[in-house]
C-alpha cells in the first residue's frame, strides 16, 4: 500500500473506535476500507480483530477509570458469548458472508424502530431484570450473539447493547461499557481462530489497532459526560447508515447509476 493508504487506516480506525464504543457498527467502515485497498474479504474480516481488541483494551481501561461497570456484571454474560465467537469465527473462515450482511440489514431496521419507540428503555434502563447468575435465556442469547460477533463482528454492538439494556435492564452507558468489555473477551478467542488459520495481516492489523485505540478513549469520555440520551441518538443514526449498507441499497444505486 502506499503511504497514504496507512493514514487513511489510522483516521478509520479512530473513527470506528469512537462509534464502536459509544454503540457499534463502526467496524463496517474499516471492513469495507480494507477490501477496498485490496484485502480479502477473509483477511479483512480476520484482521479487523486485531484493532477491536486494542480499541477494547483502552475503552474497559477507560470505563474502569471512571468506575463505570464492574468486571463482576459483564463476566457471566461474556462466557456464552465466548463459547459462540469460537464457533462463529470457525464458521467464518469458510462462509460467504453476503446472506448474513442482508439479513443483518433486516435485523438492524427492527432495531432502529425498537430504540425509536422505546427511548425509555434505552435512556433510563430496567431495573431488576438481572439477577446474580444469567438465565437461560440470556445465555442461549449473548451465545448467538457471540456467534455472529465471531462470524463477522460488524453491527454486533447493537446486538449486544439490545441484551444488555433490554433484555439485562442496564443503562445505556453500562451497558456500553459491559459491551466493550464482553467484546474484548470474546474477540481474544475468535481472532486466534482466524491466525491458526492464515486469515490476519499482523501490520495492517497494528495500524488500524492505534486508531481504534484513539478513537475509543474519546468515545469512552463522550459516553460518560453527555450521558445515555446523547448515545441514543448517535445509536439511531448509526444504525440507518448500517441497515442500508448491508441490504446492499449502496450497491443498488451504483447499478443504477451505471
Amino acid at each position: 500500500m502506499e503511504w497514504y493508504s496507512y493514514i487513511l487506516v489510522v483516521l478509520a480506525g479512530v473513527f470506528a473506535g469512537f462509534i464502536n464504543v459509544l454503540a457499534g457498527s463502526g467496524s463496517i467502515l474499516i471492513l469495507a476500507l480494507l477490501i477496498f485497498l485490496g484485502l480479502p474479504a477473509t483477511v479483512a474480516n480476520g484482521t479487523l480483530r486485531i484493532a477491536i481488541l486494542m480499541q477494547n483494551i483502552v475503552g474497559v481501561a477507560s470505563f474502569k477509570q471512571q468506575k463505570v461497570f464492574k468486571y463482576k456484571e459483564g463476566i457471566g454474560l461474556a462466557l456464552p458469548a465466548i463459547v459462540g465467537s469460537i464457533l462463529g469465527a470457525v464458521f467464518a473462515v469458510n462462509i460467504n458472508e453476503k446472506i448474513m450482511e442482508r439479513t443483518i440489514g433486516a435485523i438492524l431496521i427492527v432495531l432502529f424502530f425498537i430504540v425509536l419507540y422505546k427511548p425509555d428503555a434505552w435512556v433510563k434502563g430496567q431495573a431488576g431484570k438481572m439477577g446474580k447468575r444469567p438465565s437461560l435465556s440470556q445465555n442461549i442469547i449473548f451465545f448467538f450473539i457471540g456467534f455472529y460477533g465471531g462470524f463477522i463482528q460488524a453491527g454486533v454492538g447493537f446486538f449486544l447493547l439490545a441484551g444488555l439494556v433490554l433484555g439485562a435492564g442496564f443503562n445505556l452507558v453500562k451497558a456500553n461499557a459491559i459491551k466493550i468489555f464482553i467484546v474484548l473477551l470474546y474477540t481474544a478467542f475468535a481472532l486466534a481462530v482466524f491466525i491458526y488459520n492464515d486469515q490476519v495481516d499482523y501490520k495492517i492489523g497494528l495500524i488500524l489497532g492505534l486508531g481504534n485505540m484513539i478513537g475509543a478513549w474519546f468515545g469512552t469520555r463522550f459516553a460518560v459526560s453527555w450521558g445515555a440520551k446523547y448515545v441514543r441518538y448517535i445509536l439511531m443514526g448509526v444504525i440507518i447508515v448500517a441497515s442500508i449498507k448491508f441490504l446492499g441499497v449502496f450497491d443498488l444505486f451504483m447499478m443504477i447509476l451505471k
